[in-house]
Order: C-alpha cells, then structure tokens, then sequence
C-alpha cells in the first residue's frame, strides 16, 4: 500500500520559500427556528406579531412557523394567507406554545405561561402598569429568555418598535381626542381644529417625544393650537427643529401649565420613561379646573399614566368621566387600527428573528448586536433588567456576564 505522507504547499517569492494559506471549512453557524405566533387573548388586543409576508420570508429560509388559527382576524389577515406564506396552521394553542421561539404582542397571560415547555424564547410587550410579581415568577420557572419590545433597541440606538407604535399612537390621539371633543354626551360638542371667525381647539401635550411629535403634526393640520411642554429644553429644542415651525414650548412647571390646562379642551399625555413608570405631572386639582367637557387622553397609561385621575381602560369601554373630564386611557392605543400596528411591529421583528436563524440561536445573536440584547428582562429564567427586579424584589444578574458563562 502506498504511504501517505503530508505536503507543505509552498509559493517562491524571489529566492525564499513562503508557506500558503490552510483554507479551512467555516463553520455552518445557520439554525432552523420553530416559531409560533398564538391568537391574542388579552382584552381586544387585535394586533399579530408577525404578518403572512414576514412569514413566507422566515419558511423560505427553512423555518418551521406554526400560527393559531384565527391569529390574524382581527388585524383582517386571514389562515389562507398565513397557509399560502407557508405556516402550519393549528387549532390548539398549547401547540404553538411548544415552539423554541413565541412572539406574541401582548403579555401572556398566567394561563398562556403555563402552556410553555420551559427553556423558550419569548418575544412580546411588557406592560408594567398591568403586570405584577407573580407573573415574573411564574415566567422565570420556566426557564425562558424573554425579551420586550419596549426594550429593543435598533443599529441606531433608538427603541424602534415603541417609536413605531409611537407614531400611530401620536397621530390616532388626535383622532380619538376629535371624535370625543364633537360627542353628545362625553365632549362639548365642538368640532377639532379650527373654522373661520371661531377659536381654534386648544391643544396641551405632556412630552415632547415621537407620540407628541406626531400628534402635534395631526393638531396642526386640523388647524388646533398647540402647547407642549417637558422637563428639558433640549428636547423642546428638538422638537420645533423637527417640526421646523415655531410653536409655544414651555419647560414643565405647575404654574404654567395649570394656567394651560384651564382653558385647554384637549390634554395628551405623551412623557415616556426609558425605565420605570411615567412621572405624575397633572395632579387631581389641576384636573378639576379643566373645562366641563374637555378632553384627556393619557398615552402614557401603560407606564401608569401622566394624569393622577388617570385608570386604565380597555377599547371595548375606553372612557370615563371624572370630575366632569373625559379620560380616555387604553393601553395599547396602536391596536384600535391593527392592520398598520401590524405592519409596522412585523417589519422590525422578522429581521430580528431571521437574524437568530443565521448566527445559530437567540444566544449568539445576543453576543453580537447590543440592541437586541438590551430588549432581555429574562435570560434563562434569571431576571437582567436592574429597575424589574429592583421593584418587585427579584435578583438580579448581569446580561453580559450571564450570556459569557453559557457559552
């Protein structure tokens, strides 16, 4: 038999012998994904997570996708579209709930949590306002990598799933706030924005963010005159440099503003917090010394709200009346027009999932991109976000360190 023997490959260089390059086989790093999208159960919570487009692309790459039926209905997508994307539909959620990767819109539920099988990712909201302690035990029994879209950050720093949102919820306030300022019964029977020989809507918006960006756009447009205040001139600064109008911006004071909201027929809470919950800046007082009939809608209720007469609501019973003043306070405001909630949520989540696919699971995607690795409260059923664990007395472990050691 002939010995084998190892050659050296070598390239002449003028008078000296140089060594080539060893080509090596890279590592396929490329992992198939079962996913699962369950039909919302949270009260009239009428968004998908992901729609039939962003589906045909995740099963064209090889990944198995399994929808409950009916996810889509009430964001008018129906199970053929989602079929002929090329997802499995299902009749049972405890099905999809054993997929390695959930994506959700809303929380789930206590009972949702139990369906899982432990060691999961999940994707969805993390509304502090409505959750409590025992759901973070509950979720972190399982074992799961839970991670909230109000957390992610994109390539460029920004949230852009709570910006998205931001921007419906900006532009749909200014809509509810006409619908309820013309109504019989909860409003004063005036028309929004402004008509010839008549005083324009008076408008007062709390933050100076992207929801009070595009709802100041939305005021102006209808002819409304505007008021926006917020603790930092900075971010007024922004804002008229945005809207590239000079506008009446006042840094938040109780004087001025109280003096604001008494002749105001519209208040929009928009101050969000990157952590925590949003500040109380309109107290019960002020409220009543709005005018009979005005209008408040507090954007900011999924992080307790900005109004202290604020109470969350629901799209079925959206409003009250308290001290003579319209309160309008649902949580999830971009889920009133679903279809473009839907969109707009599904065309920043699949890159992300189709990303795990191609680095090889959740955990390498974590190492490399700091955005998404920013959206984590739960890894491995080990609580990562300091202000969580912190208000419910949970421990608390660094995400850095945690991803290093499982490696």
């Amino acid at each position: 038999m002939e010995e084998k023997k190892d050659y050296i490959m070598f390239s002449s260089v003028g008078t000296s012998l140089l060594p080539l390059e060893e080509r090596l086989a890279l590592e396929q790093k490329v992992c198939r994904l079962s996913i699962g999208i369950p039909r919302e159960t949270s009260l009239l919570e009428n968004r998908v997570s992901l729609v039939p487009d962003a589906v045909e692309l995740l099963t064209r790459a090889g990944h198995k996708v399994m929808v409950e039926r009916r996810a889509g209905k009430a964001a008018h997508f129906t199970d053929q579209q989602y079929a002929e994307a090329g997802a499995q539909i299902v009749e049972e959620a405890g099905k999809v709930f054993q997929c390695d990767i959930i994506i959700k819109v809303a929380s789930p539920s206590p009972a949702e949590i139990e369906l899982l099988k432990g060691k999961q990712v999940l994707f969805s909201t993390l509304n502090m306002a409505v959750i409590n302690e025992s759901y973070f035990r509950q979720l972190a029994q399982k074992r799961v990598t839970a991670l909230a879209y109000e957390y992610i950050k994109d390539r460029d720093g920004n949230f852009g799933i709570v910006r998205a949102m931001s921007e419906i919820a900006g532009n749909t306030s200014i809509l509810i706030a006409a619908e309820y300022l013309s109504h019989p019964q909860y409003g004063r029977g005036l028309m929004f924005g402004g008509l010839s020989g008549i005083s324009p809507t008076e408008v007062v918006i709390l933050g100076a963010g992207t929801v009070a960006e595009f709802a100041i756009r939305a005021a102006l447009g209808m002819g409304a005159l505007v008021k926006v205040f917020d603790t930092s001139v900075y971010r007024l600064r922004r804002l008229q440099n945005s809207l590239g109008i000079r506008i009446f911006a006042s840094i938040l004071q109780p004087k001025p503003l109280g003096d604001a909201l008494r002749s105001a027929d519209v208040a929009i809470g928009a101050i969000r917090q990157r952590e925590g919950l949003s500040p109380v800046c309109v107290t019960e007082e002020m409220v009543k010394q709005m005018k009979p009939g005005a209008i408040i809608i507090d954007v900011s209720i999924d992080q307790g709200g900005c109004f202290e007469t604020s109470e969350v609501t629901n799209h079925k019973n959206p409003v009250f009346s308290k001290h003579g003043i319209t309160h309008y306070c649902v949580p999830n405001i971009a889920s009133k027009i679903p279809r473009t909630a839907s969109k707009a949520l599904s065309n920043i989540i699949n890159p992300i999932i189709m990303s795990i696919g191609e680095e090889g699971g959740v955990n390498n995607i974590l190492r490399s991109d700091s955005g998404v690795r920013n959206g984590v409260y739960l890894f491995n059923g080990i609580s990562t976000n300091r202000y969580i664990s912190e208000h419910f007395h949970l421990p608390h472990k660094d995400i850095d360190l945690l991803i290093t050691a499982f490696q």
